[in-house]
């Protein structure tokens, strides 16, 4: 091995060992990363690099759309005053706000980074009238919720079932805590099924997207590497509603919003 191949071997080395370097490191991305073994700890490394920016790259990479596609899937939830709403993987707590605005008696946000928790304080804390006063937020992993069975009227999940270790599991634990004729809503991206629309989104995702989302977000965990291969590469909206079914869910529905970009699930247990 010559000095050049020894260093670069260092180099990936420290990257994938600690919060300095890179949670995913283009030899990671050049095969599925959902395979890797380590995958929800990298996951985590890469929302705590780009918590500070993460609503901004947000608004600006889905052209604000991201909040419709939010609002609509608190519509799909059906949310009644009396219920307990639990939103996984919550991030910086958009969605949870939305179900807090929708009249929810009650929002539990949960998510597995303390980083991304910290920002959805501070937004809570800014808010005004009753909705700071019936969202709580803590961390957990969705594969093993800290809640007895039964718990919810509602439980959420946006953009966040891809990024944990084993989806089949979260979704078992999600049918756990809600309580009979509880609602199951999941927001997550999906590719376009007409073929010029996904050639466009593909060009989009794969090369614009991660070039200004890193450059405004001075990123060098590789979350916006990692973004466009983590779809390409998980369930497609078909896989993931079997994966729904099989937890034990009914009436389950699937709902493609803008051009079918992301796909909004519902089912019932």
């Amino acid at each position: 091995m010559s000095t050049g191949e020894a260093g670069t071997k260092r180099a990936e080395s420290v990257g994938e060992a600690g919060n300095a370097g890179a949670a995913w490191s283009r030899t990671d991305l050049a095969s599925n990363p959902h395979a890797a073994g380590d995958k929800q700890e990298r996951v985590r490394r890469m929302f705590a690099a780009i918590a500070g920016s993460y609503d901004v790259n947000n608004r600006v990479h889905s052209f604000g759309l991201d909040q419709r596609w939010r609002r609509f899937t608190v519509r799909k939830a059906a949310v009644q005053p009396t219920d307990h709403v639990l939103d996984v993987a919550c991030g910086t707590g958009d969605l949870s706000r939305l179900f807090a605005d929708s009249g929810a008696a009650r929002v539990t946000g949960l998510d597995y980074t303390e980083e991304m928790l910290a920002v959805a304080r501070e937004k809570r804390g800014q808010s005004v009238g009753g909705v700071a006063r019936n969202i709580e937020y803590i961390r957990g992993d969705a594969q093993a919720l800290p809640f007895v069975g039964a718990s919810f009227d509602v439980v959420s999940i946006a953009f966040g079932i891809r990024n944990v270790q084993d989806p089949a599991k979260a979704v078992g634990e999600f049918y756990r805590v809600l309580k009979p004729g509880g609602r199951l809503v999941v927001l997550e991206f999906d590719r376009p099924r007409n073929g010029l629309i996904r050639w466009g989104n593909d060009v989009y995702t794969r090369r614009i997207m991660p070039l200004t989302a890193t450059l405004i977000s001075g990123d060098k965990s590789g979350a916006y590497k990692y973004l466009p291969k983590s779809v390409e590469t998980f369930l497609d909206r078909e896989q993931l509603g079997v994966v729904i079914c099989a937890a034990g869910f009914k009436d389950v529905s699937q709902t493609p919003l803008t051009f079918g970009v992301c796909v909004c699930h519902r089912g019932v247990k």
